[in-house]
């Protein structure tokens, strides 16, 4: 028996360090004014192979499946396209609207570090800001989220229509753009040789691949270069790009946010601002988060393809921080504040002890008292636990407990009241 490719079990340690990720960014989240959501797990399949889905290669990786009245019906691969769905369907939602869900999706791609095929997603959306601040919000949000993980980031952006903007100047026809942007995103993966052998398979004419290659090969080129080399000031992706820019700069983010000309990202649905998210220090190769802007998939989900709502999401690769995080040394805690052993017959007693100390909010474990005490006190120094109470017949008649605390090395017969005023005191 075993667990299938790509998934995994988290209990002890690794559960700990989980839970303690998704509660920050949790608390970050509402400090910032979003709604929790939980979406469905499985949809019908024509939702997740709609045209603003998540692209060929992510349609290749859905889990697809029917039930028994033979609908068919697929596993969620992310949580844009259902989050989409539920605006769609609940029209009397008040905009703007800010939300974020934790909760996993499936695919059935290459299993590698950090990408598994069970694995969690964090998101966090806003519908109905069509301007820039949606995204600096975002792009504030990543960064305080990643400080408070002690991750240094750097965050990469574009804009998707600018982008379009530089190939249609260099003669890349529209209907081609999309497929060239994805290409021209795995640049660094594939190198300028891959790229070239991918635009020639994409039936290109030779001037235009040179144009496009002669654009990967500038040195690190700013937006102010790409707009006077190829004349874009007045295009409107330009402008997007310009706002922004400026917005990052006037907020103090411009060393952590850099703008990447190149950047599109691996789904089809983004319509303008887009972002991803590494390890500053390189270590940790995989991507840390991403999003971007994608007005149009709510409009195509209604069926009216001429209004879009205005959409701007950020999605935090949890697994990946995990991972990431999972490889420094971390100090010993405990889960428990309290152990409460019981000695000979007093069973009952511990209980109720036990019972009033997690009234008080006190994280309680509750031992046998079969093992030798000797084991149980080394077990709880073990597990760094600072306080034991101990209750035999002698304090169980006199109605009192003894507690120990295995930091200071002393211990006190008291009332339980007693015990429960200096361990939280």
């Amino acid at each position: 028996m075993q667990n299938i490719k790509g998934t995994y079990d988290y209990f002890g340690k690794e559960q700990a360090l989980r839970k303690n990720i998704q509660k920050t960014l949790q608390d970050l989240f509402e400090l910032y004014d979003f709604e929790s959501m939980d979406t469905t797990l499985l949809n019908e399949l024509e939702l997740l192979t709609s045209k603003y889905a998540g692209g060929d290669e992510i349609l290749k990786e859905m889990y697809q499946l029917s039930d028994q009245g033979n609908r068919k019906l697929g596993l969620r691969y992310d949580l844009t396209i259902p989050f989409a769905k539920v605006i769609a369907l609940n029209p009397g939602i008040e905009f703007p609207f800010k939300r974020y869900e934790i909760g996993k999706v499936f695919r059935d791609g290459p299993v590698k570090r950090g990408r598994l095929r069970e694995f969690l997603q964090c998101d966090v959306d806003v519908v109905g800001i069509s301007g820039p601040e949606a995204e600096a919000e975002l792009m504030q949000l990543a960064t305080e989220a990643f400080r408070k993980l002690d991750i240094p980031i750097i965050l990469k952006w574009n804009n998707r229509r600018f982008l379009g903007e530089i190939l249609a100047s260099i003669g890349v026809p529209a209907e081609a753009q999309l497929s060239v942007m994805l290409t021209l995103d795995k640049l660094e993966k594939i190198n300028i040789n891959g790229v070239e052998n991918e635009l020639i398979g994409k039936g290109l004419e030779s001037a235009t691949i040179a144009a496009i290659l002669a654009l990967i090969e500038m040195d690190n080129p700013n937006f102010e270069q790409l707009c006077d080399k190829y004349n874009l000031t007045t295009q409107p992706g330009a402008s997007e790009v310009l706002v922004l820019q400026n917005l990052i700069h006037n907020i103090g983010l411009q060393d952590t946010c850099r703008f990447d000309p190149f950047l599109s990202r691996g789904l089809s649905f983004y319509t303008g601002t887009v972002y991803e998210i590494f390890d500053a220090s390189g270590s940790f190769p995989s991507s840390l988060g991403g999003g971007g802007r994608y007005d149009a998939i709510i409009g195509q989900l209604v069926g009216r393809e001429d209004i879009e709502y205005p959409t701007v999401g950020l999605s935090f690769g949890m697994e990946s921080i995990m991972t990431l995080l999972a490889e420094r040394p971390t100090q010993e805690n405990s889960a428990a504040n309290v152990m409460v052993i019981p000695i000979g017959e007093t069973l009952p007693q511990a209980l109720i002890a036990a019972a009033e100390l997690r009234a008080c909010s006190i994280r309680t474990t509750l031992v046998s008292g079969k093992r030798k005490l000797k084991k149980q006190l080394a077990t709880a120094s073990s597990k760094n636990i600072r306080y034991v109470i101990l209750i035999g017949e002698s304090e169980a008649s006199d109605d009192k407990v003894r507690l120990k605390d295995m930091a200071e090395q002393t211990e006190v017969i008291v009332p339980l009241d007693e015990a429960i005023y200096l361990i939280t005191g």
